[in-house]
């Protein structure tokens, strides 16, 4: 079985999504909408894709910058069996994949109450098999819950507390984030940690977060209770085991998110995309039942193996969750 897969949004997650799954067997692109003729419309004709107007008001632009549109996103799910929406929040299409009875993976922009199910691929791969709606949960969500639910499936969390040291913007983008200044979020809890208790709904986590003027990564620094007794070597052995969690170490040159995004170059990934969530070895410390570690996330590229994983249990392709991330990482060249 070959799934037929629509993207409703090129841009920068949904260019990310449409690769991955150029790269899978068992799943296939049939299209990608855009709303204007930017630069990546362009590039999504030029990298082979067929595409379509998010709608027919639309067209006229595209034509004027000689895009080629084959129609528009009604057209395109006629064919789809599931459609990625990755476009920005509160867009509202899903009354429209309900009328043409597509199934439809949305991004963590959105909220929870949208589909009822926010997935994780380690955390809950099982409860997304054969759903009609998910939500992947954004970048952050993601790097904690790929760190914690193995620690709290093997060790057991009395509690985490997690700052969330923020990118005030992704790299292309010169409209938003600090410039010459740190700005809190003054709301507590930020919206991590409810986030990940969608996915984890019996973690007890609280998180804080802060805007820093830079646009790369976005760096955690956790502190977990743990219920069994354990050491820093049995938490560095789980997360070695764990698959889309990398060590990074002060010692080998990596001291902060700019050399993490150095070394993601040098390992040739496309558009230097760390899929993998990166951890410090050297910054994992257990004292007295008490985990300190400190993490970063590429903000732009960690949830789109997750997308893929959740197009197979939606579609009933694959029903074991190691089985299609292995299958995911090993097409996308994820170690």
């Amino acid at each position: 079985m070959v799934v037929k897969v629509a993207i409703n949004g090129y841009g920068t997650i949904g260019k990310r999504v449409a690769d991955a799954v150029t790269l899978q067997d068992d799943m296939e692109i049939i299209g990608v909408t855009k709303r204007r003729p930017t630069y990546e419309a362009k590039m999504a004709v030029k990298n082979g894709f067929p595409f379509y107007a998010a709608d027919e008001e639309f067209i006229k632009g595209f034509e004027e910058e000689n895009i080629t549109v084959k129609g528009t996103l009604k057209d395109l799910l006629q064919m789809a069996d599931i459609v990625m929406d990755c476009t920005p929040k509160k867009c509202g299409y899903k009354s429209m994949y309900e009328e043409y009875g597509k199934k439809a993976i949305f991004q963590g922009g959105e909220k929870h109450d949208l589909t009822g199910l926010s997935f994780n691929a380690m955390a809950n791969y099982e409860n997304a098999i054969g759903r009609d709606y998910v939500r992947v949960v954004s970048c952050n969500t993601t790097g904690l819950c790929r760190t914690l639910f193995p620690l709290d499936e093997s060790f057991g969390i009395e509690n985490v507390t997690a700052v969330m040291i923020r990118r005030g913007a992704d790299p292309w983008d010169s409209k938003s984030g600090p410039i010459n200044a740190i700005e809190p979020v003054l709301k507590v809890p930020s919206h991590h940690g409810p986030d990940v208790q969608s996915v984890m709904p019996n973690l007890n986590i609280q998180t804080t977060a802060v805007k820093v003027p830079t646009t790369i990564m976005h760096l955690h620094s956790v502190v977990v209770r743990l219920k069994g007794e354990t050491t820093t070597e049995d938490v560095i052995d789980i997360w070695d085991k764990t698959p889309r969690v990398k060590f990074v170490c002060s010692k080998h040159g990596i001291k902060s998110t700019a050399q993490i995004m150095e070394l993601a170059k040098d390992l040739g990934k496309k558009r230097a995309d760390l899929f993998d969530i990166a951890v410090w070895r050297d910054g994992v410390h257990v004292v007295d039942n008490t985990l300190y570690y400190y993490q970063a996330i590429h903000q732009e590229a960690d949830v789109v193996p997750e997308n893929v994983d959740a197009i197979r249990a939606m579609c009933n392709i694959e029903s074991d969750k190691m089985k299609s991330i292995k299958k995911t990482d090993i097409a996308m060249g994820i170690d």
